[in-house]
């Protein structure tokens, strides 16, 4: 579904991702796990073309989004930003409403696509599609980001770091939204996140990058008992008994995790 071939990013002498290849397939979610400056964000926006790569290559879908115009390829990928990003002037609806409107949808089929949205993010259309993004918590409005992203229907998703600014209860709860929508929608994902423990939870693979590079990709498993080095072993063994009881509340519906 996306593959990056020897993907480079220069901002003048720094090279801030170092020809990084990997692929992710159908249904699944890569997690992009490392620290600031680990070009984790540079690698998600070179995606979508937010920002353009030095060198390499991105395909989606098999085909070279080079030969794309930015805005159509964005419009096809659901993106979630690290600072939720709602548009403070419009309502609910009308910020899940911006990318059909753009797409030519009708009044009716955007109105009807807006409810099932909120509903799918567990937000009742009757209190909160005419609010302001002012009048929701940190929790329901990184729920509006998300359904504003799933608007035009996506196969793909990328997430940076979506849940990172919330406290831990309601980013439990939103961690276990994100399984249950992806899930359903049968969505290919990329997430990034500096949280181990997040990594383990919601990624079919992770990806460890440090220094603009990816250091190792496997499951939490595998990066735990086949290390690439030491650090990747130090790095997944704290959190990973704690990630085993925290996964187990998640896929049974304990908002507790």
């Amino acid at each position: 579904m996306i593959q990056l071939e020897a993907l480079t990013r220069r901002f003048d002498r720094q090279t801030a991702v170092d020809s990084v290849s990997l692929q992710v397939a159908e249904g699944e979610t890569l997690v992009l796990l490392g620290g600031s400056g680990s070009g984790k964000t540079t690698t998600l926006k070179m995606i979508n073309r937010l920002i353009e790569p030095t060198s390499g290559r991105v395909r989606l879908f098999g085909e070279d989004v080079a030969g794309m115009k930015p805005y159509e390829l964005r419009r096809r990928i659901g993106y979630v930003f690290q600072r939720i990003g709602l548009f403070p002037h419009m309502t609910v609806a009308e910020n899940i409403a911006i990318t059909p409107t753009l797409l030519g949808w009708d009044a009716a089929r955007i109105s009807a696509r807006v409810d099932t949205l909120l509903e799918l993010v567990e937000l009742d259309p009757a209190i909160y599609r005419d609010r302001r993004p002012d009048a929701l918590s940190g929790g329901q409005a990184q729920r509006v980001a998300v359904a504003r992203a799933l608007a035009a229907e996506p196969r793909v998703m990328l997430l940076d770091e979506p849940f990172g600014a919330l406290d831990p209860l309601t980013r439990g709860r939103l961690q276990q939204s994100f399984l249950r929508i992806r899930q359903t929608l049968q969505l290919t994902a990329i997430f990034v996140t500096h949280d181990v423990m997040e990594a383990i939870l919601l990624g079919d693979r992770i990806a460890v990058m440090a220094a603009g590079r990816v250091k190792q990709i496997g499951t939490a498993r595998e990066l735990l008992e086949q290390p690439a080095d030491e650090s990747i072993r130090e790095l997944i063994n704290a959190p990973w008994r704690q990630a085993e009881i925290a996964t187990q509340r998640l896929h049974s519906g304990d908002g507790a995790a």
